[in-house]
């Protein structure tokens, strides 16, 4: 089924969408707008999760640039600034097709200046928002996501009613401030995740029985999203491939960046970042975030596994 042709979600009333990237988190973002009523056209390389969105009602692009032509609000979701550019940037990218009057709402978690450098190529008329969103695939599919907003404010008013179907928004400032706002949660995150192992460890060793450990740590001044949220992908051995190592090491890569405007030492991100390379050169990148305390325990040759109802967060 092409852009042009009826499906149930086709007749949906409100701006219309075009949607770029249905994976693990646009999939359901996507899903979401679907079911709230707009009419979405939506576009992935993976035929199979374009055939998954086409089933609860969206329209099939033939392309990246297919699915942005005909857009009020085109969305995109992507793993990252190289995928953006890819398919955003130059004569002929998806960019160049949006209509005068159109949005380009960028939900990846990205670079800052790649969203500057690509507004001020976009065609006259078309404006550009950044909103990163946090939240997992639960939170996707649930509509609890947050997101981080950038963009001048006539933009931003014309996309909130649309991304409040997706979660809680934040305004954070002019384009480029969402992805600022992210990377800041996502470093305190990776902190905390890289801390909870070597917690667990600590415990562990010396008499701790691990779940009265979480228990405490749940109850107490140590508590985090981390602790309640991540912690049962440990405890179940999968380590969250919801969320890979690649995308721990390349959203560090781009806080790099910013860092660069701090003029002190950050030794706590630094040592996140450091152990988070540590998991991804042991296990590689395609695996789990959660890696990072699985390579403490099987370095001090300890198990960090709890027998429970452990159900995936994609699952909920």
């Amino acid at each position: 089924m092409t852009a042009s042709q009826s499906s149930p979600g086709s007749g949906g009333t409100g701006p219309r969408v075009g949607f770029l990237g249905l994976g693990t988190m646009g999939g359901p973002m996507c899903r979401r707008l679907v079911e709230a009523g707009y009419s979405v056209t939506a576009y992935d390389l993976d035929a199979a999760a374009l055939a998954a969105a086409v089933d609860i009602g969206a329209l099939a692009a033939e392309s990246a640039r297919d699915c942005a032509l005909d857009a009020d609000l085109f969305m995109t979701s992507l793993p990252g600034p190289p995928q953006v550019e890819a398919v955003m940037a130059g004569t002929g990218g998806a960019l160049d097709a949006m209509r005068p009057g159109s949005v380009w709402v960028d939900l990846t978690t990205n670079s800052r200046e790649l969203v500057l450098k690509l507004a001020s190529a976009a065609p006259d008329g078309v404006a550009v928002v950044d909103s990163p969103v946090t939240g997992a695939v639960d939170g996707a599919r649930r509509g609890e996501l947050t997101l981080f907003v950038g963009g001048e404010p006539g933009p931003v008013a014309v996309v909130r009613p649309v991304l409040e179907h997706l979660g809680t928004v934040i305004e954070c400032g002019p384009l480029g401030a969402g992805n600022v706002v992210k990377l800041v949660t996502n470093q305190l995150w990776f902190a905390a995740a890289a801390a909870l192992g070597e917690g667990f460890a600590v415990g562990l060793a010396n008499g701790v029985e691990l779940r009265t450990l979480w228990e405490a740590v749940c109850s107490s001044v140590g508590d985090s999203f981390v602790a309640r949220h991540d912690a049962p992908s440990i405890f179940a051995g999968h380590y969250d491939p919801s969320f890979p190592l690649a995308l721990c090491v390349k959203d560090l890569g781009l806080l790099a960046d910013l860092e660069a405007s701090v003029d002190a030492d950050l030794p706590v991100t630094a040592a996140a970042r450091s152990a988070f390379e540590r998991a991804a050169a042991r296990y590689g990148l395609d695996a789990g975030e959660m890696c990072v305390a699985r390579r403490i325990a099987d370095d001090a040759r300890m198990s960090m596994r709890l027998e429970g109802d452990w159900t995936p967060h994609w699952e909920k």
